[in-house]
């Protein structure tokens, strides 16, 4: 077991009974072919930030979140939204955990995405509730060996032309060790903060910030006509950000991604897959 918090008995046999279910992927597939997995969004969004200078070309940052590769996710899923950010070219990569479902094992099926994936000023990533509560040691490492740099309360500065842009990266905020001061405290610049689920913004209140990225919703998943979620994943903050989209809020911007893959069951509905992908420049 990793270091997540919450992880329950019954939560651990649940998940052993749904991976011995769904073993071999029949269901991923089958739901996939059946379109029950949902449609990928590619969401693209510009924003404008305080930089002192404009910058000669805007900065792409593609954002994904919640791949949950295993068993419930089908790998064509996966492999579209890789395909989806590979076209946009971005500069950086922001990953908002949750990367496998169900057993550690299955990081290898992303980080073979990953090690594909070009990205000039990095790939950053925190981690989700699901990879706390496997082997996130074992995940770390595969991350790091694919050109990931993990993220746990810590921030980067961009190299130039973009060193006026930092990356700052907030433990899991409900099942995680999340350390707010350590993550953002007299970072200086425009900060870009990474997390796994929007309930981190009650953690972060004393905190500024541009922009936060971060998924764990789902969107609910499976949702009535209208995104509506019927049921959300516990410690998904406050309800009005579970349909995902972007905010403005009194602090900065917050972008919530539904995520790519799924989690307990293999199916979305009317909580369709997204993958952002973001220009940045000044104004």
């Amino acid at each position: 077991m990793g270091r997540g918090r919450y992880n329950s008995r019954w939560r651990r046999l649940v998940e052993h009974i749904g991976a011995s279910v769904f073993r071999e992927r029949w269901a991923a597939r089958l739901a996939y072919n059946l379109r029950l997995q949902g449609k990928l969004v590619v969401d693209r969004r510009h924003f404008a930030l305080p930089l002192a200078r404009v910058l000669e070309v805007p900065l792409r940052v593609a954002f994904a979140s919640d791949f949950h590769a295993g068993p419930l996710t089908d790998r064509r899923l996966l492999r579209r939204a890789f395909d989806a950010i590979a076209g946009f070219e971005p500069h950086l990569v922001l990953l908002g955990g949750d990367y496998i479902s169900m057993h550690h094992r299955h990081i290898e099926t992303l980080a073979a995405h990953l090690r594909a994936t070009a990205a000039p000023l990095g790939i950053f990533a925190v981690f989700g509730n699901h990879d706390l509560w496997v082997d996130d040691s074992f995940i770390a490492q595969a991350l790091v060996a694919a050109g990931v740099r993990p993220l746990v309360n810590e921030s980067v500065r961009l190299p130039a032309p973009f060193d006026e842009v930092v990356v700052c990266g907030l433990d899991e905020p409900g099942t995680g060790t999340p350390d707010p001061i350590r993550t953002l405290g007299g970072v200086e610049g425009v900060r870009l903060l990474l997390m796994h689920s929007p309930h981190g913004l009650q953690l972060v209140a004393e905190h500024a910030f541009h922009i936060a990225f971060c998924g764990h919703t789902h969107g609910g998943q499976i949702a009535l006509p209208g995104r509506r979620p019927l049921v959300l994943p516990r410690g998904a903050g406050p309800r009005r950000y579970a349909r995902g989209g972007h905010f403005r809020l009194a602090r900065g911007e917050l972008l919530v991604s539904n995520g790519v893959g799924m989690s307990e069951l293999p199916i979305r509905l009317f909580a369709p897959s997204e993958v952002h992908l973001c220009t940045l420049q000044a104004g």
